[in-house]
């Protein structure tokens, strides 16, 4: 099963975070954490990452936190990905030539490299600004639909 790890998730989630913020507000680890759901012992490492990899910047001191560091349309779901995971393969023939001892002569290494080409494609095609209006859409939808208690 293709599946990214917990960190790669997590780093997604704090990079839509900051998408959702208006451009150059600052926002603080601790209500990152909170608000997306990221375990305290996986945060420090993961902000640390993604402000190695200059998809965030970080600030220090009481008016510091976290921005993006750079427009949320500029960072898409493969540089996420790729960041964390490494480069994408959907299975090993596609890694090297000499993985596979039919290499070009095999259909089904043909059908896994064009899969891979869409997979790779879409998650490019995927932007962090996109994301982001789609959680405003989703969170408009759901504030619709959410029933008054009593005595509202």
């Amino acid at each position: 099963m293709i599946r990214i790890n917990r960190q790669t998730d997590y780093a997604v989630r704090l990079i839509l975070y900051l998408a959702q913020q208006a451009e150059g507000v600052r926002v603080s680890t601790a209500e990152v954490r909170k608000e997306m759901q990221i375990p305290p012992a996986l945060a420090q490492r993961i902000v640390a990452d993604l402000a190695r990899g200059e998809f965030i910047q970080t600030y220090p001191g009481r008016d510091g936190g976290l921005v993006l560091a750079r427009t949320a349309e500029k960072i898409n779901l493969r540089q996420i990905v790729e960041h964390f995971e490494g480069k994408f393969f959907i299975s090993d023939c596609l890694v090297d030539k000499g993985n596979c001892p039919f290499d070009n002569n095999c259909p089904v290494r043909f059908r896994w490299a064009k899969l891979q080409s869409q997979m790779v494609l879409e998650l490019e095609q995927i932007t962090f600004k996109e994301l982001a209006q789609d959680a405003m859409a989703v969170n408009e939808l759901f504030s619709m639909h959410v029933p008054e208690t009593a005595g509202s």
